[in-house]
């Protein structure tokens, strides 16, 4: 969301889309799933007295808007982009098949999962695991604002503790709102790692991919 009141910061969009270059440049395969809480978000506008149902759908409507920015921005940088759908709007883009989006994912071809699971009530975060565990994903990235996972929020508590590294059920178990619940779930049942960290720290996602300890990994417990 842009400071200056407009729905999409393009400043922050081309910054996210140089560093996504620098990822494919260096042969990782790049697949993003992106909300639209910047232009509508469901659960607010049905606790305002809309559907839940419309609202949610109108947030799938927004993540579509956001992946074509995304995508143009990425096209911009000379980077093959597919942005799929989970609902039928194959005049603006695909639809969102499994099969074809390893496919364009081998091929180097950066894969935009819009439009969450394609139904009510799931969050864009059960879509972002759902998608990585449909994929084989190695690792899923949490972007965020913050560090990575804390006791509490640090922008309110100064004294909120760090967790590192944490295990799904210790997230689950103290109600850290790293994620939903239905998302968190489904890594831990699928064994399918997560990194939360500050997606706004330029160059982190590139200092991570080689191997330095940003943010805090969420994992699977060994019981």
């Amino acid at each position: 969301m842009s400071a200056k009141g407009g729905s999409i910061d393009a400043v922050i969009v081309q910054r996210l889309a140089t560093e996504i270059k620098e990822l494919c440049t260096a042969g990782i395969q790049v697949g993003l799933v992106i909300g639209g809480g910047n232009i509508v978000r469901g659960a607010e506008k049905a606790s305002a007295g809309l559907d839940r149902v419309t609202g949610d759908q109108m947030g799938m409507l927004a993540t579509i808007i956001n992946a074509l920015a995304m995508q143009d921005a990425l096209e911009q940088q000379g980077i093959q982009v597919r942005v799929m759908s989970a609902i039928k709007i194959n005049q603006v883009c695909e639809d969102y098949i499994r099969r074809r989006a390893v496919r364009h994912l081998e091929k180097g071809r950066v894969v935009i999962f819009a439009a969450g699971t394609g139904n009510p009530f799931f969050t864009t975060d059960s879509a972002a695991s759902l998608r990585a565990i449909e994929i084989n994903a190695e690792l899923m990235i949490k972007a965020t604002k913050v560090k990575g996972v804390y006791s509490a929020d640090p922008e309110k508590v100064k004294d909120a503790l760090f967790y590192p590294r944490l295990t799904y059920d210790e997230a689950l178990d103290q109600r850290l709102n790293v994620m939903d619940t239905t998302a968190l779930v489904l890594c831990r049942d699928n064994n399918m790692p997560m990194r939360v960290m500050n997606i706004f720290e330029p160059g982190a996602i590139m200092q991570l991919m080689r191997g330095s300890d940003i943010g805090s990994l969420i994992e699977r417990g060994n019981g």
